[in-house]
C-alpha cells in the first residue's frame, strides 16, 4: 500500500502540511527548454507565463476547432460535456485530446511536452485534458483550489509531480475571469475537511464543495500576493499541481476560453484513491491510457501555399 504523504478530508479541522516533493525535478542547463530565469520564477511562484508560443494561424485553427466542439456539431461523449450549473451553457469539454485530432496534436507538441518533461524530470503522459469556456455574461467562477488535493484524494495521484498547461485561445484580460494564482502557495499543502461523497465529480465539475480550503487557510496562502496573468491568444500559462488557483465569473461581454493539459510523470501514475473507494472515471483521471508522450516538432497547421 502506498503511504499517504498528503492526507486530506479525514479530520474535522483543516491543516497545512509542508510540501515533501521538489517543484522542479531537473537541473537547469543551456540546453533546457526554458531560461534559467523562467525556471526560477516557476520554482518560486508556482506558475510561469510564456508569451507568443503559438502563432496567429495556429491559434485561428484551434479557435475554430474549439467553437466546433462547443457548438454541438462534433460527436462528443455525453459524459465529457459539462454545462454551467444554472444557464446550461457549455463550461468544459473533457478528454479533449481523444475527441479532437487537432487538440490531440497540440497536447504532444514539443513546445509544451518538452517543457513538461524538463520540469517533471521524467517522461510524461496526459492525466487529463479539457477545454474551459467562460462565455460572456454566463461564465461562472472556479473557486480557490489545489488540483493536487483532488487528484490525490479522488484519483490516487501519489506525489506532487504533475503540472498543468493552459493555452489561451482568447484574450485573457483582467476583467473576463482570468485564472488567478496565489504566489508561492505550491510550497504548502492545504488539507481540507469533509468526507468525499461517492461520484462527487458529477457535482464538483460544475461547482466544487469538497476539497475547498477554509478562509483562514486561503488567507495564509495568499500572503505572498495574488497574480492574474493575462495575455493574447497563443500565450501559455504553466502551473504546478499544488498551486492554489481560481477565477472569477465573467460578467463582461467578452468570452474567455483556454485549453488545459495536465501532464503527469510516468513514475507518478495513479494508485488507489486516498479517499473514496471508487476512482473518478477515465475521462477525468487517466489510469489505462498512460502511454508516454513522444514530443512532436513543427507547427500545428501547414503553411499556406
Amino acid at each position: 500500500m502506498v503511504e499517504d504523504l498528503y492526507p486530506s478530508r479525514i479530520t474535522s479541522r483543516p491543516q497545512i502540511i509542508e510540501r515533501r516533493d521538489p517543484v522542479v525535478y531537473s537541473e537547469w542547463s543551456p540546453a533546457a527548454p526554458l531560461s534559467r530565469e523562467d525556471v526560477e520564477h516557476y520554482r518560486d511562484n508556482g506558475f510561469l507565463v510564456l508569451r507568443d508560443v503559438f502563432d496567429a494561424s495556429e491559434i485561428a485553427a484551434l479557435q475554430a476547432e474549439a467553437e466546433r466542439l462547443r457548438s454541438g456539431r462534433a460527436p462528443l461523449e455525453e459524459e465529457t460535456l459539462i454545462t454551467e450549473p444554472t444557464s446550461g451553457a457549455v463550461r468544459s469539454v473533457f478528454m479533449l485530446h481523444r475527441q479532437s485530432a487537432l487538440f490531440g496534436r497540440l497536447a504532444v507538441d514539443a513546445r509544451l511536452a518538452r517543457v513538461a518533461q524538463f520540469l517533471l524530470g521524467d517522461e510524461v503522459y496526459l492525466h487529463q485534458s479539457r477545454l474551459n469556456y467562460k462565455p460572456g455574461f454566463e461564465g461562472k467562477d472556479f473557486y480557490w483550489h489545489s488540483d493536487f488535493e483532488t487528484w490525490h484524494v479522488e484519483d490516487g495521484m501519489p506525489r506532487m509531480r504533475a503540472l498543468s498547461m493552459s493555452v489561451l485561445l482568447t484574450e485573457n484580460t483582467p476583467v473576463n475571469g482570468p485564472t488567478m494564482f496565489m504566489n508561492g502557495s505550491h510550497k504548502l499543502y492545504a488539507a481540507c475537511v469533509g468526507e468525499t461523497p461517492e461520484d462527487h465529480y458529477k457535482q464538483s465539475l460544475k461547482k466544487q464543495e469538497y476539497g475547498v480550503p477554509d478562509h483562514e487557510t486561503l488567507a495564509r496562502l495568499a500572503s505572498g500576493g495574488v497574480a492574474a496573468p493575462c495575455g493574447p491568444p497563443g500565450t501559455v500559462v504553466i502551473f504546478d499541481c499544488n498551486t492554489m488557483h481560481g477565477s472569477n465569473s465573467n460578467i463582461t461581454p467578452f468570452p474567455r476560453s483556454n485549453a488545459f493539459f495536465v501532464y503527469n510523470a510516468m513514475s507518478n501514475r495513479l494508485v488507489a484513491p486516498f479517499g473514496p473507494e471508487r476512482p473518478r472515471p477515465e475521462f477525468i483521471g487517466a489510469r489505462e491510457n498512460t502511454s508516454a508522450i513522444s514530443p512532436v516538432e513543427g507547427r500545428l497547421v501547414a503553411d499556406a501555399a
